[in-house]
């Protein structure tokens, strides 16, 4: 792979927001230089500096270098359906998941949705996400084989259902996990693309199933495991009476072996205290997905709370597409700002960075490779073009400090602030180009 320079203002986490000052956390460079070499970050440094013999500098006046963000919890099967007219979380999968869903069937279908969805991500600077597929497995075939064409760092699974749900989006018994683990022979560590094992949530797989699919979590070590946990009080009365003998929502889970490291859990937003010191405990995080929970009236999530001191749970920042409305990080920030204002516990600009980039590496064990830019990472990267609309480059023009034009980047940024992506140090979408790889 051909090595490239990028010059620009450029960002990165260096530690949590949560625990330290944003000052402390954030290192900003006001003008930088970031080498790529064979897909990975070789060096940054302030500019002027030297890049390789012979290597051109692209140049981004204007704009932010940032870490590509990162989707802790997006359904790629729901964008036919996004911005369905929003119902509580039950009704609404019922009248318009599960119809959308059931189309999956057919393998040219999933395969066009699958090219259309991770071309919005992309352009919307999402480099890597945690996706949920259908129950069959020709969903998750075609989302991996375009991601494997786009080399994007990718984590997907089928979904697993048994009950509760239409009969055609049933796995039959024992078929479900006969094909994820297949699936992850077939794709699980295969250049960039990870594996989930996916049961949808607790009310929707037997006992049996939720069991049989810890035993295949635990027989592929590395291999993620993601599920929904605590969206909505209907849901937590359900899985009440569905599952009388657990403690709690997150006992379910625990029962069947599907609590730990790269365990990841959408929502939770309704989550007891001692639910919180078991996900700390475990390394089980969770995706904040603010969008969904607005759209659908779940409730209020309290990301401090989450963070708080000594019990920390690993915490990533998800759109939830369909529920909700947006694949744009800078959307969901600027939604995650308002739901922990309305929960009395407002969170800063820097933390919903943070959550987007090394914090969402964190919560998916990737820490090591993606969410921020320090040599011997993944050049996966966006470009932020902070004068996107006549409106945003006036606001940022009356800015004090870095965390104000960030704080207004995620409250009237959206993706058009997008001016380029790339993945593994490859530039796969530019704004002002008609198609880069799509």
């Amino acid at each position: 792979m051909a090595a490239r320079a990028l010059r620009g203002a450029a960002i990165s986490f260096r530690a949590d927001p949560f625990r330290v000052p944003a000052a402390e956390a954030l290192q900003h460079w006001p003008d930088a230089l970031l080498v790529i070499e064979a897909g990975e970050i070789a060096s940054i440094a302030p500019w002027p500096g030297a890049a390789p013999a012979g290597l051109a500098v692209e140049h981004w006046p204007g704009a932010l270098l940032c870490p590509g963000f990162i989707d802790a919890h997006v359904h790629y099967p729901q964008l036919p359906m996004v911005a369905a007219p929003g119902e509580e979380l039950l009704g609404w999968l019922a009248r318009y998941t599960f119809p959308a869903e059931a189309a999956f069937a057919d393998p040219d279908h999933a395969a066009r949705v699958a090219r259309l969805f991770l071309r919005e991500l992309l352009a919307a600077g999402t480099t890597s996400a945690a996706v949920y597929g259908t129950v069959h497995a020709a969903s998750a075939e075609a989302f991996f084989a375009e991601s494997a064409r786009l080399n994007t760092r990718m984590i997907a699974g089928k979904v697993l259902m048994d009950r509760n749900a239409p009969p055609a989006l049933l796995d039959p018994p024992g078929g479900g996990i006969a094909e994820s683990a297949a699936l992850i022979r077939r794709w699980h560590g295969k250049g960039r693309q990870l594996y989930a094992i996916t049961p949808r949530f607790a009310p929707t797989s037997t006992p049996e199933q939720l069991a049989a699919a810890g035993r295949l979590w635990a027989e592929h070590p590395g291999s993620y495991m993601q599920t929904h946990l605590s969206e909505s009080p209907a849901e937590l009365d359900w899985v009440r009476q569905l599952f009388p003998e657990a403690s709690d929502y997150l006992d379910v889970y625990r029962r069947a072996g599907l609590t730990g490291r790269r365990a990841i859990f959408g929502h939770g937003i309704h989550l007891s205290e001692g639910e919180l010191c078991h996900c700390h405990a475990s390394g089980s995080a969770i995706a904040h997905c603010p969008g969904s929970n607005l759209f659908l009236g779940s409730g209020l999530f309290r990301a401090r709370q989450a963070r708080r001191e000594g019990r920390e749970v690993a915490l990533g920042l998800g759109s939830d597409i369909g529920a909700g409305t947006s694949l744009c990080a800078l959307r969901n920030m600027g939604d995650a700002y308002k739901v922990s204002r309305l929960a009395g516990e407002p969170i800063t600009a820097a933390q919903a960075f943070w959550m987007a980039t090394r914090g969402g590496a964190e919560a998916l064990a990737l820490e090591g490779r993606i969410g921020s830019l320090e040599p011997g990472r993944e050049a996966d990267l966006v470009v932020l073009d902070l004068a996107a609309t006549p409106l945003l480059g006036f606001r940022m023009g009356l800015c004090a400090d870095l965390l104000e034009r960030l704080f207004v980047l995620m409250t009237l940024g959206d993706e058009r602030c997008v001016r380029a992506t790339y993945v593994a140090g490859r530039k796969v979408y530019d704004r002002e180009e008609e198609s880069v790889l799509f």
